[in-house]
């Protein structure tokens, strides 16, 4: 048997519970139908408490598949995906006894095949309140624009940050649009494909000398210092991950809450990386500020771009941008967005009367058409959510005002207040 690469193949043929594994006279493995539900979980060395469970609806005859990676945990329902996990160090089936409460289990091995999927897997008509279909929420947004096409990169969220022990388990998924009425949907660009990776934080996208860069840092499962990763693309929908690069911050920061670059290119040709993470000497939130002649060697400049308020936290998912003749630095704390703006580049900020952008959690944003939109999550109060949008318009002042999109781009429609 490939203990890394294996199912656990069974039919709902009875309610409560269908099975169990013990491992030293403790369980290790469950699965349980009732009220309609079918739960299941599973538990490794990583963490005294069992990986939250999978689960979905069901009922009785369906046949259920559980396919099991070093890295990922699938729940098929008739062949159809229900719900996924991302695990951390090792199971203990090998090693246990199931007992099988008259289901019949079976454990076989898994033969995947990985294709090359088509640039665009599917399409759907306005993003305005979107998410995917089933249990699959969207949380942090990266929109870019390329080529008269408005991209949003989202972390793709299952159980609302509670995947993989409260690590989120987020990767990276991709939808665009030319009109905002249809949007495409593309290959996922970021995946967790190490058990050692927490999840994909919230990162950027650049294109440079003919070739698309994906920057982001991952949160590692052992606490260690977040690392700076980058993926690459040749057509801007199949990215694979650049495993020669990766670096870490200085002991001036606290490495392992390093997230969130923006990369940005100025007049000179000097690549700028904005970083979200904390002052170690000061323990206060911060965006440290690199820079790049070739997007691989990086150095810190001495001072951060910003520092938070005492006991405003870190802030999270910079965003940086030229509009109409002034310089924006976006930032959210508490998922709530800020901006500030400047005549000059990464200096000089001039804090706007009202500096919250009503774009319910975490916006960014990217100029499509000469038109600034921001994208964002609404959750309700919790993390992940709906997709949302909001036009931002530059004042002769430099301050924002806000046009809601609406389910249609043309035209606009009421202020935003």
């Amino acid at each position: 048997m490939n203990w890394d690469n294996f199912c656990i193949v069974f039919d709902i043929s009875k309610k409560d519970k269908l099975f169990e594994g013990r491992y030293n006279s403790e369980e290790v493995l469950q699965c349980v139908f009732e009220n309609g539900m079918l739960d299941f979980s599973i538990k490794y060395d990583f963490m005294d408490k069992p990986l939250l469970h999978l689960s979905s609806s069901a009922k009785l005859g369906d046949k259920i598949k559980v396919h099991i990676l070093p890295y990922r945990i699938e729940l098929y329902v008739n062949e159809v995906l229900a719900d996924e996990e991302w695990p951390c160090g090792e199971h203990y089936l090998s090693k246990c006894s199931i007992i099988d409460n008259g289901c019949t289990v079976r454990i076989q091995e898994s033969h995947i095949i990985n294709e090359v999927e088509p640039s665009v897997i599917g399409t759907f008509s306005n993003a305005e309140g979107w998410k995917p279909e089933g249990n699959i929420f969207v949380g942090d947004c990266m929109p870019y624009h390329h080529n008269g096409v408005y991209h949003v990169l989202y972390l793709k969220d299952r159980h609302h940050h509670g995947s993989k022990w409260g690590y989120g388990a987020h990767q990276w998924n991709h939808i665009s649009t030319d009109d905002f009425e249809t949007w495409n949907i593309h290959p996922m660009a970021v995946a967790i494909d190490d058990p050692a990776e927490g999840s994909i934080c919230t990162g950027s996208w650049i294109y440079d000398n003919g070739i698309h860069y994906l920057f982001y840092t991952v949160r590692m499962c052992d606490g260690s210092p977040a690392k700076i990763c980058r993926s690459i693309s040749q057509d801007g929908f199949h990215f694979e991950k650049d495993r020669e690069f990766s670096f870490t911050l200085s002991n001036k920061y606290t490495a392992p809450s390093a997230r969130d670059p923006k990369i940005v290119k100025d007049e000179k040709g000097v690549f700028h990386m904005i970083l979200t993470t904390s002052l170690s000497d000061r323990g206060r939130g911060c965006l440290a500020h690199l820079i790049s002649e070739n997007l691989k060697e990086w150095c810190e400049v001495d001072e951060p771009l910003y520092i938070s308020e005492k006991e405003a936290g870190e802030p999270e998912c910079p965003d940086y941008f030229y509009k109409d003749g002034f310089y924006y630095l976006v930032y959210s704390l508490g998922l709530k967005g800020y901006y500030q703006y400047s005549k000059k580049p990464f200096s000089d900020w001039i804090i706007p009367k009202n500096p919250i952008i009503p774009c319910k959690s975490v916006p960014k944003a990217a100029i499509w058409n000469d038109r600034l939109i921001f994208a964002g999550f609404d959750g309700n109060g919790i993390y992940g959510g709906t997709l949302t949008f909001l036009e931002a318009v530059v004042g002769e002042n430099g301050e924002f005002t806000y046009k809601s999109l609406g389910k249609r781009m043309p035209g606009y429609f009421s202020t935003c207040s």
